[in-house]
């Protein structure tokens, strides 16, 4: 049964790549498709779902090492001076104010969970992900400085909400007795670790990339798994040295967008095309492991949560953090609206399945799914007209204040082919230095 499972999901990868161009909005297709997969695969029992967590494993922790790297490195701090005051906002105050008012809210809701496990709830649907908004972040009628805004938040909030989802997990863990607990002063140690170790790899990752480019060491159609395998090294690393390696391979991809230079776009093309791989595999899991849980634990109280997650919970700290931003109410509701839930959330809760057990993690589970779920049904049918029509009522006010900015690519399922031009586009000719000589950055 495992060969054929294994040949129905390649399959399934293959004939996706066939006809995702054919669908209007093919990022928000594929988590439909793959999620529909893996319920199917357990409707026809060809899934123990029983074992597949501990299955799984292994390609949960590479997705979320992989999507952390990428989500970091796209975004150097360097390029973004002139709007970091409403950044800071959105990931300083924004962020810590959705956790906090997201765990109130799953005390209040359910009361039979302690607080470390309200905490991890909260905390896994916190983080946005602009890929299953791309409409949003792509159309050319919002402002650029509105969609840069959007995916810079969604390419580091889920990587400030890690170090609380780990520190969450090792609570719940400790307060149930789970085999191995580390305990909460030993997730700080490991936090404190993964930081040195990540900001370490990752900028001399960077800054070798650079420096044998320019001296015509590197080959470049290598540079791709160059990088891939620079992600994977921060986190065993930090594992090996008895820090937490998630945090490691955000801030490792922090510390290589920093020091790698410019040309680091063409070089994250291939980490973000197997990140585009396994995540279908997580949307899969997701499926096949938590829906038939959503299902089984439904309730009011589940799809209130998932509501107010999307709405008040969201929508209300993003307003008070862009208070004094300079920004309408019209653009602080298009903001606060525009916050899907996604890929990081499922991973978190495939985490806390595999850390605390399916029988302790199970609400905390079923909350997830539910505001997934509910996320990319409304995020998705929502992104294009809404987009739309901000656009037009943006472009009537005329031209854009403080001029446009320069994009920040967006990490999408699969990625669409004219960011890859765009991509390609920016590599200096052959002969060139290939990366605008020793003092490009």
């Amino acid at each position: 049964m495992d060969t054929l499972v294994l040949l129905l999901v390649l399959a399934a990868v293959f004939v996706w790549a066939l006809v995702a161009a054919r669908f209007q909005r093919a990022d928000i297709a594929a988590p439909i498709v793959f999620i529909l997969l893996g319920v199917g695969l357990v409707s026809l029992g060809l899934v123990d779902v029983a074992a597949a967590p501990e299955t799984l494993k292994p390609l949960v922790e590479v997705t979320l090492v992989w999507v952390l790297f990428t989500d970091a490195a796209r975004i150097r701090v360097q390029d973004l001076r002139a709007d970091i005051g409403r950044y800071s906002r959105l990931l300083g105050i924004g962020l810590p104010l959705t956790i906090l008012a997201g765990w109130a809210l799953a005390k209040v809701l359910f009361p039979e969970l302690d607080g470390w496990l309200a905490l991890l709830i909260a905390a896994a649907v916190a983080p946005t992900d602009s890929a299953l908004g791309l409409p949003v972040v792509t159309s050319p009628a919002v402002p650029s400085r509105i969609r840069r805004l959007i995916t810079v938040e969604s390419g580091l909030n889920d990587g400030i909400a890690t170090p609380v989802v780990m520190f969450a997990i090792a609570g719940a863990a400790a307060v149930e007795g789970s085999k191995g607990a580390s305990g909460i002063g030993v997730a700080l140690i490991q936090l404190a670790i993964g930081v040195l170790v990540g900001v370490i790899i990752g900028a001399a990752g960077g800054y070798l990339l650079r420096l044998t480019r320019r001296k015509g060491w590197l080959a470049e159609d290598f540079a791709g798994v160059a990088v891939l395998a620079l992600a994977l090294v921060a986190y065993f690393l930090a594992v090996l040295v008895g820090g937490n390696g998630f945090v490691a391979a955000f801030c490792g991809g922090l510390a290589f967008g920093a020091t790698a230079g410019r040309r680091r776009q063409a070089e994250l093309v291939f980490l973000e095309q197997a990140s585009g791989l396994v995540s279908l595999l997580v949307w899969l899991a997701f499926g096949a492991i938590s829906v038939p849980l959503l299902l089984e634990h439904l309730s009011p109280l589940l799809v209130l949560y998932a509501i107010l997650s999307l709405t008040i919970v969201r929508m209300l700290p993003v307003a008070i953090a862009l208070i004094g931003a300079g920004l309408d109410r019209k653009t602080v509701l298009f903001v606060g609206w525009f916050g899907p839930r996604g890929l990081a959330s499922l991973v978190f809760a495939l985490l806390a399945i595999e850390e605390l057990g399916e029988s302790d993690a199970a609400l905390v589970v079923t909350v997830i799914a539910a505001t997934v779920f509910l996320s990319v049904i409304a995020h998705g049918f929502s992104a294009e007209p809404l987009a739309a029509r901000y656009g037009r009522a943006e472009a009537a006010r005329g031209p854009e204040p403080g001029g446009a900015v320069d994009e920040v690519a967006v990490r999408g399922l699969p990625r669409r082919r004219a960011e890859v031009d765009r991509t390609e586009e920016a590599r200096p000719s052959s002969g060139g230095t290939g990366d605008g000589g020793a003092g490009s950055t």
